[in-house]
Protein backbone atom coordinates (compact mmCIF):
# COMPACT_ATOMS: atom_id res chain seq x y z
CA UNK A 1 0.00 0.00 0.00
CA UNK A 2 1.30 3.50 -0.81
CA UNK A 3 0.52 6.89 0.77
CA UNK A 4 1.27 10.20 -1.01
CA UNK A 5 0.82 13.62 0.61
CA UNK A 6 2.24 16.51 2.53
CA UNK A 7 4.71 16.19 5.36
CA UNK A 8 3.06 14.65 8.39
CA UNK A 9 3.62 12.11 11.18
CA UNK A 10 1.91 8.75 11.16
CA UNK A 11 2.22 6.49 14.19
CA UNK A 12 1.83 2.77 13.64
CA UNK A 13 2.64 -0.30 15.68
CA UNK A 14 6.02 -0.30 13.92
CA UNK A 15 6.95 3.23 15.02
CA UNK A 16 6.78 6.74 13.59
CA UNK A 17 6.96 7.36 9.83
CA UNK A 18 7.32 10.76 8.12
CA UNK A 19 5.76 11.58 4.78
CA UNK A 20 6.62 14.60 2.67
CA UNK A 21 5.38 16.08 -0.57
CA UNK A 22 8.20 14.46 -2.45
CA UNK A 23 8.11 11.06 -0.75
CA UNK A 24 6.20 7.94 -1.63
CA UNK A 25 6.39 5.55 1.30
CA UNK A 26 5.56 1.86 1.03
CA UNK A 27 3.89 0.62 4.19
CA UNK A 28 4.44 -3.02 5.16
CA UNK A 29 1.81 -5.45 4.12
CA UNK A 30 1.86 -9.25 4.58
CA UNK A 31 3.37 -9.67 1.09
CA UNK A 32 5.78 -6.71 1.12
CA UNK A 33 8.60 -6.16 3.64
CA UNK A 34 10.92 -3.21 4.16
CA UNK A 35 14.44 -3.35 2.65
CA UNK A 36 16.18 -3.67 6.04
CA UNK A 37 14.16 -6.76 6.93
CA UNK A 38 15.00 -8.29 3.57
CA UNK A 39 18.73 -7.66 4.16
CA UNK A 40 18.50 -9.25 7.60
CA UNK A 41 16.57 -12.22 6.22
CA UNK A 42 19.15 -12.71 3.50
CA UNK A 43 21.88 -12.63 6.12
CA UNK A 44 19.98 -15.21 8.16
CA UNK A 45 19.66 -17.45 5.09
CA UNK A 46 23.39 -17.30 4.44
CA UNK A 47 24.36 -17.92 8.06
CA UNK A 48 21.93 -20.81 8.29
CA UNK A 49 23.28 -22.33 5.09
CA UNK A 50 26.86 -22.04 6.34
CA UNK A 51 25.95 -23.64 9.66
CA UNK A 52 24.15 -26.57 8.00
CA UNK A 53 27.04 -27.06 5.56
CA UNK A 54 29.40 -27.19 8.54
CA UNK A 55 27.24 -29.89 10.12
CA UNK A 56 27.35 -31.87 6.87
CA UNK A 57 31.14 -31.51 6.60
CA UNK A 58 31.45 -32.87 10.14
CA UNK A 59 29.33 -35.91 9.23
CA UNK A 60 31.35 -36.62 6.08
CA UNK A 61 34.59 -36.28 8.03
CA UNK A 62 33.34 -38.67 10.72
CA UNK A 63 32.65 -41.36 8.11
CA UNK A 64 35.63 -40.73 5.83
CA UNK A 65 37.04 -44.18 6.73
CA UNK A 66 34.09 -45.89 5.02
CA UNK A 67 34.93 -46.69 1.42
CA UNK A 68 33.49 -48.68 -1.47
CA UNK A 69 35.20 -51.70 -3.01
CA UNK A 70 37.05 -49.45 -5.45
CA UNK A 71 38.38 -47.22 -2.68
CA UNK A 72 36.02 -44.29 -3.17
CA UNK A 73 34.23 -42.59 -0.23
CA UNK A 74 31.08 -44.50 0.70
CA UNK A 75 29.26 -41.51 2.21
CA UNK A 76 28.97 -38.64 -0.27
CA UNK A 77 26.78 -35.62 -0.94
CA UNK A 78 23.62 -36.32 -2.93
CA UNK A 79 21.83 -33.09 -3.74
CA UNK A 80 19.30 -31.30 -1.56
CA UNK A 81 15.89 -31.80 -0.04
CA UNK A 82 13.10 -29.52 -1.28
CA UNK A 83 13.19 -25.94 -0.01
CA UNK A 84 11.49 -25.44 3.36
CA UNK A 85 10.20 -22.24 4.88
CA UNK A 86 10.80 -21.58 8.57
CA UNK A 87 8.91 -18.86 10.38
CA UNK A 88 11.22 -16.59 12.39
CA UNK A 89 11.15 -13.24 14.12
CA UNK A 90 12.47 -11.77 10.84
CA UNK A 91 9.69 -13.33 8.80
CA UNK A 92 9.84 -16.44 6.64
CA UNK A 93 13.33 -17.75 5.93
CA UNK A 94 13.90 -20.36 3.21
CA UNK A 95 16.28 -23.20 3.95
CA UNK A 96 17.43 -26.18 1.89
CA UNK A 97 18.98 -29.15 3.68
CA UNK A 98 21.60 -31.23 1.82
CA UNK A 99 21.33 -35.02 1.50
CA UNK A 100 23.96 -37.74 1.59
CA UNK A 101 24.20 -41.09 -0.15
CA UNK A 102 25.57 -44.05 1.78
CA UNK A 103 27.02 -46.71 -0.50
CA UNK A 104 28.26 -48.87 2.39
CA UNK A 105 24.81 -50.18 3.28
CA UNK A 106 24.98 -48.67 6.78
CA UNK A 107 21.95 -46.44 6.14
CA UNK A 108 23.79 -43.31 7.25
CA UNK A 109 21.64 -40.21 6.85
CA UNK A 110 22.18 -36.52 7.42
CA UNK A 111 19.77 -34.81 9.80
CA UNK A 112 20.67 -31.25 10.75
CA UNK A 113 20.55 -30.67 14.50
CA UNK A 114 20.18 -26.96 13.89
CA UNK A 115 17.21 -27.43 11.54
CA UNK A 116 15.67 -30.80 12.45
CA UNK A 117 13.14 -32.37 10.04
CA UNK A 118 10.10 -31.37 12.09
CA UNK A 119 11.05 -27.70 12.61
CA UNK A 120 8.54 -25.37 10.98
CA UNK A 121 9.09 -22.24 13.05
CA UNK A 122 11.50 -20.92 15.62
CA UNK A 123 10.49 -21.90 19.09
CA UNK A 124 7.88 -19.74 20.75
CA UNK A 125 8.91 -17.96 23.92
CA UNK A 126 7.14 -20.57 26.03
CA UNK A 127 9.18 -23.36 24.45
CA UNK A 128 12.34 -21.42 23.70
CA UNK A 129 13.19 -20.26 27.23
CA UNK A 130 13.34 -23.78 28.74
CA UNK A 131 15.44 -24.88 25.77
CA UNK A 132 17.89 -21.99 26.31
CA UNK A 133 18.10 -22.73 30.02
CA UNK A 134 18.77 -26.44 29.62
CA UNK A 135 21.37 -25.63 26.96
CA UNK A 136 23.32 -23.63 29.54
CA UNK A 137 22.21 -19.99 29.17
CA UNK A 138 21.57 -18.31 32.50
CA UNK A 139 18.04 -17.07 33.02
CA UNK A 140 19.55 -13.65 33.70
CA UNK A 141 20.88 -13.61 30.13
CA UNK A 142 17.54 -14.53 28.50
CA UNK A 143 16.69 -10.94 27.56
CA UNK A 144 19.97 -10.36 25.77
CA UNK A 145 19.80 -13.73 24.01
CA UNK A 146 16.26 -13.12 22.79
CA UNK A 147 17.10 -9.62 21.58
CA UNK A 148 19.87 -11.03 19.42
CA UNK A 149 17.68 -13.84 18.12
CA UNK A 150 14.29 -12.18 17.74
CA UNK A 151 15.04 -8.47 17.69
CA UNK A 152 14.55 -5.79 20.36
CA UNK A 153 10.82 -5.53 19.65
CA UNK A 154 10.17 -9.21 20.39
CA UNK A 155 7.61 -9.80 23.15
CA UNK A 156 8.52 -11.05 26.59
CA UNK A 157 12.01 -9.57 26.80
CA UNK A 158 11.82 -7.79 30.14
CA UNK A 159 13.41 -9.39 33.19
CA UNK A 160 10.12 -9.04 35.06
CA UNK A 161 8.19 -10.92 32.37
CA UNK A 162 10.74 -13.72 32.32
CA UNK A 163 10.72 -13.95 36.12
CA UNK A 164 6.93 -14.21 36.18
CA UNK A 165 7.03 -16.92 33.52
CA UNK A 166 9.55 -18.94 35.54
CA UNK A 167 7.48 -18.61 38.71
CA UNK A 168 4.37 -19.67 36.84
CA UNK A 169 6.13 -22.71 35.38
CA UNK A 170 7.44 -23.77 38.78
CA UNK A 171 3.90 -23.53 40.17
CA UNK A 172 2.54 -25.49 37.20
CA UNK A 173 5.13 -28.21 37.78
CA UNK A 174 4.25 -28.54 41.48
CA UNK A 175 0.53 -28.74 40.68
CA UNK A 176 1.21 -31.32 37.98
CA UNK A 177 3.16 -33.45 40.47
CA UNK A 178 0.07 -33.64 42.69
CA UNK A 179 -2.49 -34.45 39.99
CA UNK A 180 -4.91 -37.34 40.52
CA UNK A 181 -4.22 -40.47 38.44
CA UNK A 182 -6.98 -42.70 39.81
CA UNK A 183 -9.07 -42.49 36.62
CA UNK A 184 -6.19 -43.23 34.28
CA UNK A 185 -4.74 -46.42 32.92
CA UNK A 186 -1.55 -46.81 30.93
CA UNK A 187 -0.81 -49.83 28.80
CA UNK A 188 2.79 -49.04 27.84
CA UNK A 189 5.35 -46.89 29.63
CA UNK A 190 8.75 -45.61 28.50
CA UNK A 191 11.37 -44.78 31.13
CA UNK A 192 14.76 -43.13 30.81
CA UNK A 193 17.29 -41.17 32.82
CA UNK A 194 18.33 -37.92 31.13
CA UNK A 195 21.71 -36.52 32.09
CA UNK A 196 21.81 -32.80 31.39
CA UNK A 197 25.51 -32.12 31.80
CA UNK A 198 24.88 -28.41 31.69
CA UNK A 199 22.27 -27.95 34.36
CA UNK A 200 22.71 -30.75 36.86
CA UNK A 201 25.37 -32.24 39.08
CA UNK A 202 27.28 -35.23 37.66
CA UNK A 203 25.52 -37.57 40.09
CA UNK A 204 22.02 -36.35 39.34
CA UNK A 205 19.77 -36.96 36.36
CA UNK A 206 16.20 -36.37 35.29
CA UNK A 207 14.02 -39.46 35.71
CA UNK A 208 11.35 -39.40 33.01
CA UNK A 209 8.36 -41.69 32.39
CA UNK A 210 5.93 -41.37 29.49
CA UNK A 211 2.81 -43.53 29.30
CA UNK A 212 0.36 -44.54 26.58
CA UNK A 213 -3.24 -44.82 27.74
CA UNK A 214 -5.83 -47.31 26.46
CA UNK A 215 -6.66 -44.95 23.58
CA UNK A 216 -3.06 -44.70 22.39
CA UNK A 217 -2.46 -41.15 23.61
CA UNK A 218 1.01 -40.53 25.04
CA UNK A 219 1.31 -38.50 28.21
CA UNK A 220 4.12 -37.38 30.49
CA UNK A 221 3.67 -39.40 33.67
CA UNK A 222 6.66 -38.58 35.83
CA UNK A 223 9.54 -36.14 35.85
CA UNK A 224 11.83 -36.01 38.84
CA UNK A 225 15.50 -35.89 39.72
CA UNK A 226 17.37 -38.91 41.00
CA UNK A 227 20.79 -40.11 42.04
CA UNK A 228 22.47 -41.81 39.06
CA UNK A 229 19.28 -43.72 38.13
CA UNK A 230 19.50 -45.71 41.35
CA UNK A 231 16.86 -48.32 42.21
CA UNK A 232 15.82 -46.26 45.24
CA UNK A 233 15.29 -43.14 43.12
CA UNK A 234 13.23 -45.02 40.54
CA UNK A 235 11.20 -46.76 43.24
CA UNK A 236 10.32 -43.37 44.73
CA UNK A 237 9.01 -42.27 41.33
CA UNK A 238 6.91 -45.41 40.82
CA UNK A 239 5.56 -45.37 44.39
CA UNK A 240 4.54 -41.76 43.93
CA UNK A 241 2.49 -42.75 40.86
CA UNK A 242 0.79 -45.41 42.98
CA UNK A 243 0.07 -42.96 45.79
CA UNK A 244 -1.69 -40.67 43.33
CA UNK A 245 -4.04 -43.42 42.17
CA UNK A 246 -2.24 -45.34 39.42
CA UNK A 247 -3.12 -48.80 40.72
CA UNK A 248 -3.16 -50.91 37.53
CA UNK A 249 0.30 -51.94 36.38
CA UNK A 250 1.19 -51.28 32.73
CA UNK A 251 1.45 -54.29 30.45
CA UNK A 252 4.90 -53.39 29.13
CA UNK A 253 7.73 -51.10 30.21
CA UNK A 254 10.38 -49.93 27.76
CA UNK A 255 13.78 -48.72 28.95
CA UNK A 256 17.53 -49.03 28.59
CA UNK A 257 19.75 -51.49 30.42
CA UNK A 258 20.13 -49.41 33.59
CA UNK A 259 19.51 -51.86 36.42
CA UNK A 260 18.00 -49.31 38.79
CA UNK A 261 14.72 -48.94 36.91
CA UNK A 262 14.23 -52.68 36.39
CA UNK A 263 14.89 -53.47 40.06
CA UNK A 264 12.36 -50.84 41.09
CA UNK A 265 9.82 -52.08 38.52
CA UNK A 266 10.14 -55.66 39.81
CA UNK A 267 9.27 -54.45 43.31
CA UNK A 268 6.42 -52.11 42.44
CA UNK A 269 4.89 -53.75 39.34
CA UNK A 270 6.31 -57.29 39.11
CA UNK A 271 3.66 -58.34 36.57
CA UNK A 272 4.81 -55.77 33.99
CA UNK A 273 6.76 -57.22 31.06
CA UNK A 274 10.10 -55.70 30.10
CA UNK A 275 11.42 -54.48 26.76
CA UNK A 276 14.96 -53.16 26.43
CA UNK A 277 15.52 -50.19 24.15
CA UNK A 278 17.25 -51.17 20.92
CA UNK A 279 18.73 -47.72 20.38
CA UNK A 280 20.52 -47.87 23.74
CA UNK A 281 21.59 -51.47 23.20
CA UNK A 282 22.97 -50.72 19.74
CA UNK A 283 24.94 -47.74 21.07
CA UNK A 284 26.33 -49.80 23.96
CA UNK A 285 27.46 -52.57 21.61
CA UNK A 286 29.00 -50.25 19.01
CA UNK A 287 31.05 -48.28 21.53
CA UNK A 288 32.96 -51.49 22.30
CA UNK A 289 33.99 -51.91 18.66
CA UNK A 290 36.56 -50.21 16.44
CA UNK A 291 34.96 -47.66 14.11
CA UNK A 292 35.77 -49.68 11.02
CA UNK A 293 33.63 -52.57 12.31
CA UNK A 294 30.69 -50.58 13.56
CA UNK A 295 28.74 -50.42 10.25
CA UNK A 296 28.89 -54.20 9.78
CA UNK A 297 27.80 -54.98 13.33
CA UNK A 298 25.10 -52.31 13.20
CA UNK A 299 23.66 -53.92 10.07
CA UNK A 300 23.72 -57.31 11.80
CA UNK A 301 21.81 -55.84 14.75
CA UNK A 302 19.23 -54.34 12.40
CA UNK A 303 18.61 -57.81 10.99
CA UNK A 304 17.75 -58.96 14.52
CA UNK A 305 15.14 -56.42 15.53
CA UNK A 306 13.74 -56.01 12.01
CA UNK A 307 13.08 -59.74 11.64
CA UNK A 308 9.43 -60.59 11.04
CA UNK A 309 9.30 -63.39 13.62
CA UNK A 310 10.90 -64.13 16.96
CA UNK A 311 12.40 -67.30 15.51
CA UNK A 312 14.12 -65.33 12.72
CA UNK A 313 15.28 -62.77 15.25
CA UNK A 314 16.85 -65.44 17.46
CA UNK A 315 18.60 -66.91 14.43
CA UNK A 316 19.97 -63.49 13.42
CA UNK A 317 20.93 -62.87 17.04
CA UNK A 318 22.93 -66.09 17.26
CA UNK A 319 24.51 -65.51 13.84
CA UNK A 320 25.71 -62.06 14.89
CA UNK A 321 27.35 -63.43 18.03
CA UNK A 322 29.00 -66.29 16.11
CA UNK A 323 30.41 -63.88 13.51
CA UNK A 324 31.97 -61.37 15.88
CA UNK A 325 32.45 -63.04 19.27
CA UNK A 326 35.99 -64.30 18.65
CA UNK A 327 37.41 -60.87 17.85
CA UNK A 328 35.07 -58.66 19.87
CA UNK A 329 34.01 -60.61 22.98
CA UNK A 330 33.10 -57.55 25.08
CA UNK A 331 30.70 -56.24 22.45
CA UNK A 332 29.03 -59.62 22.01
CA UNK A 333 28.76 -60.14 25.78
CA UNK A 334 26.95 -56.81 25.95
CA UNK A 335 24.63 -57.94 23.16
CA UNK A 336 23.87 -61.33 24.71
CA UNK A 337 22.78 -59.68 27.96
CA UNK A 338 19.00 -59.32 28.30
CA UNK A 339 18.40 -61.38 25.17
CA UNK A 340 14.79 -62.29 25.90
CA UNK A 341 13.95 -58.76 27.07
CA UNK A 342 15.31 -57.38 23.81
CA UNK A 343 12.71 -59.35 21.87
CA UNK A 344 9.66 -58.99 24.12
CA UNK A 345 7.94 -56.79 21.51
CA UNK A 346 7.08 -59.91 19.45
CA UNK A 347 4.32 -60.67 22.00
CA UNK A 348 2.53 -57.43 21.14
CA UNK A 349 0.71 -56.16 18.02
CA UNK A 350 3.03 -55.63 15.05
CA UNK A 351 1.43 -52.20 14.59
CA UNK A 352 2.96 -51.19 17.93
CA UNK A 353 6.48 -52.45 17.32
CA UNK A 354 7.84 -49.17 16.03
CA UNK A 355 6.70 -47.53 19.28
CA UNK A 356 7.81 -50.11 21.84
CA UNK A 357 11.24 -51.15 20.59
CA UNK A 358 12.90 -47.93 21.77
CA UNK A 359 12.56 -45.07 24.25
CA UNK A 360 12.40 -42.60 21.36
CA UNK A 361 9.45 -40.62 22.82
CA UNK A 362 11.81 -39.43 25.57
CA UNK A 363 15.00 -39.30 23.52
CA UNK A 364 13.53 -37.03 20.86
CA UNK A 365 12.46 -34.36 23.36
CA UNK A 366 15.86 -34.01 25.01
CA UNK A 367 18.03 -34.64 21.94
CA UNK A 368 19.05 -31.01 21.43
CA UNK A 369 19.66 -30.49 25.16
CA UNK A 370 22.05 -33.44 25.27
CA UNK A 371 24.19 -32.02 22.46
CA UNK A 372 26.08 -29.72 24.80
CA UNK A 373 28.91 -31.30 26.81
CA UNK A 374 30.58 -28.28 28.43
CA UNK A 375 29.33 -27.37 31.87
CA UNK A 376 28.32 -23.87 32.80
CA UNK A 377 29.71 -22.35 35.96
CA UNK A 378 26.26 -21.89 37.48
CA UNK A 379 24.18 -25.04 37.28
CA UNK A 380 21.03 -23.31 38.44
CA UNK A 381 18.52 -24.29 41.06
CA UNK A 382 16.91 -27.72 41.25
CA UNK A 383 13.37 -26.29 41.14
CA UNK A 384 14.07 -24.13 38.09
CA UNK A 385 15.77 -26.95 36.21
CA UNK A 386 12.86 -29.32 36.85
CA UNK A 387 10.29 -26.66 35.92
CA UNK A 388 12.11 -25.87 32.69
CA UNK A 389 12.39 -29.56 31.77
CA UNK A 390 8.70 -29.99 32.56
CA UNK A 391 7.76 -27.09 30.30
CA UNK A 392 9.91 -28.52 27.52
CA UNK A 393 8.16 -31.90 27.85
CA UNK A 394 4.73 -30.32 28.14
CA UNK A 395 5.23 -28.35 24.95
CA UNK A 396 6.50 -31.44 23.12
CA UNK A 397 3.49 -33.43 24.35
CA UNK A 398 1.17 -31.29 22.24
CA UNK A 399 2.86 -32.70 19.13
CA UNK A 400 2.90 -36.35 20.16
CA UNK A 401 0.90 -38.58 17.88
CA UNK A 402 -1.40 -41.36 18.91
CA UNK A 403 -0.03 -44.89 18.69
CA UNK A 404 -0.42 -46.60 15.37
CA UNK A 405 -3.02 -49.39 15.68
CA UNK A 406 -4.26 -47.98 18.98
CA UNK A 407 -7.52 -49.96 18.75
CA UNK A 408 -5.51 -53.12 19.41
CA UNK A 409 -4.66 -51.83 22.89
CA UNK A 410 -8.02 -53.16 24.06
CA UNK A 411 -6.85 -56.68 23.15
CA UNK A 412 -3.55 -56.11 24.97
CA UNK A 413 -5.44 -55.03 28.09
CA UNK A 414 -7.74 -58.07 28.07
CA UNK A 415 -4.82 -60.47 27.62
CA UNK A 416 -5.40 -61.56 24.03
CA UNK A 417 -2.36 -63.48 22.84
CA UNK A 418 -0.18 -62.15 20.05
CA UNK A 419 2.43 -64.32 18.35
CA UNK A 420 5.00 -62.50 16.24
CA UNK A 421 2.73 -59.47 16.29
CA UNK A 422 -0.33 -61.34 15.00
CA UNK A 423 -3.50 -61.67 17.06
CA UNK A 424 -4.31 -65.31 17.77
CA UNK A 425 -7.91 -66.38 17.20
CA UNK A 426 -9.37 -69.60 18.54
CA UNK A 427 -8.68 -71.44 15.29
CA UNK A 428 -5.08 -70.32 15.19
CA UNK A 429 -4.52 -71.37 18.77
CA UNK A 430 -5.93 -74.84 18.04
CA UNK A 431 -3.73 -75.09 14.91
CA UNK A 432 -0.68 -74.10 16.93
CA UNK A 433 -1.51 -76.77 19.50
Amino acid sequence: MYLVGRSCRITTNRGVHRLSDSNIVALDTPDRNDPLQEVLREGARRLLKQAVEAELAELLQAHRSLTTDDGKPAVVRNGYLPVRTIQTGLGDVDVQIPKVRDRSGSKIKFNSKLVPPYLKRTKSLEEFLPWLYLRGISSGDFSEALQHLLGPQAPGLSAGTISRLKQGWEADYKDWQQRDLSKKRFVYIWADGVYSQVRMDDRLCLLVIIGSDECGRKELLALSDGYRESAASWEDVLRDLERRGLKTAPKLAVGDGALGFWKALAKVWPETNQQRCWVHKTANVLEKLPKAMQPKVKQALHEVWQAETREAAYKAFDTCIERFEAKYPKAMTCLAKDKSEMLAFYDYPAEHWQHIRTTNPIESVFATVRLRTTKTKNCGSRDTTLAMAFKLMQTAQRRWRRLRGYKLLADVITGVKFVNGVKQSGDRQRDAA
